[in-house]
């Protein structure tokens, strides 16, 4: 998922290490892009091994974009090849069951702009399987144990599944989106997109589609 992140970025505009970190919170989320140096940069040099991007000319550094403990070196610019963007291409088309978790689900959706209707449906349709799986799975334990859970535990189970009736009601409106090719729009600040309070659409995603 870093893989098809980072190529999926530099796609949009060469950049260093510490850019490439920011743009990827931006675009995931705090949670999911909360990826260290230590896991980015290995990633990047197989990246560039692979010969899926290259680096350009250095520019200097700033106190803020050094990471902590390590030396003030110049920012290495990478730039994504021609088979970057084909692996891109490849990863993007892909629709297996590693899109349906929450990582993968999240990464995907983040590049649904650039991903066709077919596989856009079956990466939805997959994950809403696997949500509905999920909350079967809450509402069995809830059912079969909740006498027997004390009660942060309890109210943790039924935040859970509370989670995933959400996302299972926003995916079916994602999905009926796309059978109709409309496209989510972000509503304006200050509105709901036609949601009541209690009714936003869960993290994987970030996105909002206003109803019919």
């Amino acid at each position: 998922m870093l893989e098809l992140a980072i190529l999926g970025l530099l796609q949009e505009a060469p950049m260093h290490g510490y850019e490439l970190r920011k743009e990827l919170t931006a675009k995931l989320g705090a949670i999911r892009a909360a990826i260290s140096y230590g896991s980015l940069y290995p990633t990047l040099r197989r990246l560039q091994a692979a010969g899926w991007i290259t680096e350009a000319a250095e520019t200097p550094a700033t106190a803020e974009e050094v990471p902590a403990l390590t030396s003030r070196r110049g920012r290495v610019v990478y730039t994504i090849t021609a088979e970057g963007k084909e692996r891109f291409a490849q990863l993007i088309a892909q629709a297996g069951p590693e899109t349906y978790d929450d990582t993968g689900f999240g990464v995907h959706f983040a590049f649904f702009a650039r991903t066709d209707q077919a596989t856009r449906l079956r990466i939805l349709e997959g994950r809403r399987r696997k949500i509905e799986e999920r909350r079967e799975g809450l509402r069995d334990v809830l059912g079969r144990a909740a006498e027997r859970l004390d009660a942060y535990t309890l109210e943790l189970q039924r935040h859970g599944l509370d989670a995933c009736e959400r996302e299972v009601r926003w995916l079916e409106e994602l999905i009926a989106n796309e059978r109709s090719g409309r496209a989510p729009t972000v509503p304006q600040a200050g509105t709901t997109g036609g949601r009541g309070e209690n009714d936003s659409p869960p993290p994987p995603g970030e996105s909002r589609t206003k109803r019919p």
